[in-house]
């Protein structure tokens, strides 16, 4: 009886750590904004009373509810990069049609549900049941919800009845409760409710082991789609709240929650990979996001900072889930300790041989097998490659068609190939990347960030340019070093990483320029894009021989074969001799340098460098490597296929330029494009 009775406290005490390790991820959330709100009090001048408690909790109620959104769909395995696009959706559909009727505000609050739900069933539907990428399909979705948005409002108006906003953006109770913190806890029971039921035990599953959780008779393609349209919900509650609280509509309104929502969903303790986690990690670490930003702003710190710090706090989070003996991380650690211990005692063994081109299995040749076709060869290739093309003859025939026969004079093709320069330039970075099975977020602001640096340096001098280009270049190869170096040794999600390096290289950009550029690009680029040589702008000349040499890097050299054997499964490579971390470093280098290249010719193109200017650029790039056949995943793709993709978008976007249709149409059909593209992709990239 003593046995027993001295064995008990050990057996209840085993739960408790298990309850405790459990819930361990929200614990850092709530511990660093404890730690944040109480250096804000400490460094304020006034006192902290329920006028700052109702302005922080509803300042910072529609991220803490996009972010919720996220969570629950990257709980599942998957990613949106929607979310921001829905909540413009919603802002300006509301602004627009709710009248000051009760019936009415009720009736557009559950509307902004139903909206929100029904572009995750859009969402849903392509990627549960025709099993396409959740990032590209939610790509496209963008496109198109931002299209849709801009049809119903192209510039900020409209107006929110008076009675919609206080009911979210005022008081539950008086003096006690804002409705922000009654609208959360809601949403908070929602999902702990959700959780409890057989859906929420899916989405756990389906994101921890997909093939497990099918295979345990879960209806995989069900939860899929049933965790988007909840996301988006959530969404369209976002988009109901932040009208309340602006009192009126903005299109953009959402654009810039993207990297927001990604920290708080990874400082909320979410496993970008799915399967760990949850939403009340996710709100806590919105309103962390939010203290920050005013810790910055007491401090009389440059607002150039946040999206600085916002980055470092997505790094800080990200590498959090890295730690540990088993994490990639300490497996890299692990690994240099012991090549360091080995080299010491000279027993460091030869390594694998690497010079030995990847060779893959369909073009080996087989001991006494005919040498077959041509085109048998090159079969798959030219199944991926050759309908961009054919996409992009029909484009120009019917721009011929509705333009006139004499809009196809050489000018239209000499400005044709200069505007597709810089998406073909990139496209090879961030081809590479996706051949690896990564993705580079931080396109834009390296371009913008090189471009100021040379005519920061260089401003109209040539003789300075001899120096400046170069140290652009390097600048952007060393921020590919980064993003190389962050994904293969501290493990960190390619999406995260590049997301928040983007974010960080905004923040040093506006640091750098002070928030204004200076400086005119050198004469010699501006010549090298606007001018004439041998009849044709000397760029043309330049995009020639680049694609050649592409192609040749990709196709033809061991670096190349080596990201394609990367792409297709990173433990066959190593066992296979490939250094899989300095391949896939190399990639991501080469996106830096591509990007960097952008840069320049841009600065050169617009005459000056502006901030932002890479914005529209990062989207386009991965579209026109999707469109050209190369699958998201990696291991698959060809150069020309993605120089297929960048005609075609190119033509397309120059036909809709030259037509009257209106911004938003034009975006809507290029979101369509991607789309129709990826789906006619569908059963090779499954």
């Amino acid at each position: 009886m003593s046995a027993l009775s001295s064995t008990a406290p050990t057996l209840r005490s085993r739960p408790l750590g298990a309850r405790l390790a459990r819930h361990r991820p929200a614990m850092i959330p709530v511990a660093v904004f404890v730690f944040f709100f109480l250096l804000q009090l400490a460094i304020s001048p006034t006192s902290f009373g329920y006028f700052d408690f109702n302005y922080m909790s509803t300042g910072g109620a529609p991220l803490a509810l996009t972010a919720m959104g996220e969570t629950v769909i990257v709980l599942s395995g998957g990613f949106d990069l929607s979310a921001g696009a829905v909540v413009s959706l919603v802002n300006v559909i509301l602004a627009n049609t709710m009248q000051d009727s009760l019936g009415s505000q009720i009736g557009m609050g559950l509307a902004a549900l139903a909206i929100g739900g029904l572009v995750g069933a859009f969402n849903g539907f392509f990627v549960a049941f025709l099993r396409l990428q959740s990032i590209v399909v939610t790509l496209a979705t963008m496109f198109i919800v931002q299209g849709c948005t801009l049809v119903i409002m192209d510039k900020p108006g409209g107006q929110i009845p008076p009675g919609f906003s206080t009911f979210l953006a005022g008081d539950a109770i008086p003096e006690l409760l804002p409705c922000a913190v009654a609208v959360l806890i809601v949403a908070l029971v929602i999902w702990g409710l959700i959780k409890r039921t057989r859906l929420g035990t899916a989405i756990y599953a389906v994101g921890s082991e997909e093939s497990a959780a099918g295979y345990s008779g879960i209806n995989v393609q069900w939860t899929k789609f049933l965790t988007f349209v909840l996301g988006g919900c959530f969404y369209g509650a976002a988009g109901a709240f932040i009208s309340a609280q602006t009192g009126s509509a903005d299109p953009l309104v959402g654009n810039a929650m993207l990297l927001p929502v990604f920290a708080a969903v990874v400082l909320g303790g979410t496993t970008l990979g799915g399967g760990r986690g949850g939403c009340f990690g996710s709100v806590i670490a919105a309103y962390v996001l939010m203290i920050v930003i005013n810790v910055l702003l007491v401090l009389n710190v440059s607002s150039y900072y946040s999206s600085l710090a916002e980055g470092v706090i997505l790094v800080i989070a990200a590498l959090a889930q890295t730690i540990g003996p088993k994490s990639r991380l300490g497996l890299s650690l692990a690994y240099l300790g012991a090549r360091w211990s080995a080299w010491r005692t000279g027993t460091l063994p030869s390594h694998l041989p690497t010079g030995r081109s990847f060779v893959p299995f369909a073009t080996a040749k087989r001991a006494g097998a005919a040498p077959a076709s041509w085109l048998t060869r090159h079969e798959d290739t030219l199944r991926f490659t050759v309908p961009s093309y054919i996409a992009f003859i029909l484009v120009v025939i019917v721009t011929a068609v509705v333009l006139g026969p004499g809009t196809l004079d050489a000018h239209y093709f000499n400005s044709l190939v200069v505007l597709c320069g810089f998406l073909a330039i990139l496209a090879l970075g961030q081809g590479s990347v996706i051949i690896t099975g990564g993705l580079d977020l931080s396109v834009p602001w390296t371009i913008s960030l090189c471009a100021i640096i040379l005519t920061t340096l260089a401003p109209g001098d040539d003789i300075a340019s001899l120096w400046a280009i170069p140290l652009a270049l390097a600048v952007g190869a060393l921020i590919g070093l980064c993003n190389g170096v962050g994904v293969t040794f501290f493990g960190l999600p390619p999406i995260v990483c590049t997301l928040a390096s983007n974010a960080i290289l905004q923040g040093i950009t506006l640091v750098y320029c002070n928030g204004t550029p200076s400086g005119f690009s050198p004469p010699a680029v501006r010549w090298f894009m606007t001018k004439t040589f041998l009849g044709v702008t000397p760029v043309v000349w330049f995009l020639g021989l680049f694609v050649l040499l592409a192609t040749l890097l990709l196709e033809r050299t061991i670096l190349g074969r080596r990201f394609y054997a990367v792409g297709n499964g990173s433990r066959a490579a190593y066992l296979s001799g490939i250094n899989v971390p300095v391949t896939t470093t190399a990639a991501y280098m080469l996106s830096g340098f591509c990007s960097a290249l952008v840069g320049v010719l841009l600065s050169g193109f617009n005459g000056q460098a502006t901030l932002g200017m890479g914005d529209e650029y990062l989207l386009p790039s991965i579209a026109v490597v999707v469109v050209g056949g190369t699958l998201i995943t990696g291991g698959r793709g060809h150069y020309l296929g993605m120089v297929g993709g960048v005609l075609l978008l190119v033509a397309l976007q120059t036909l809709l330029a030259g037509s009257t249709l209106p911004y938003a149409a034009r975006s809507i059909i290029f979101g369509m494009v991607i789309l129709g593209a990826i789906v006619s992709l569908r059963e090779r990239s499954t």
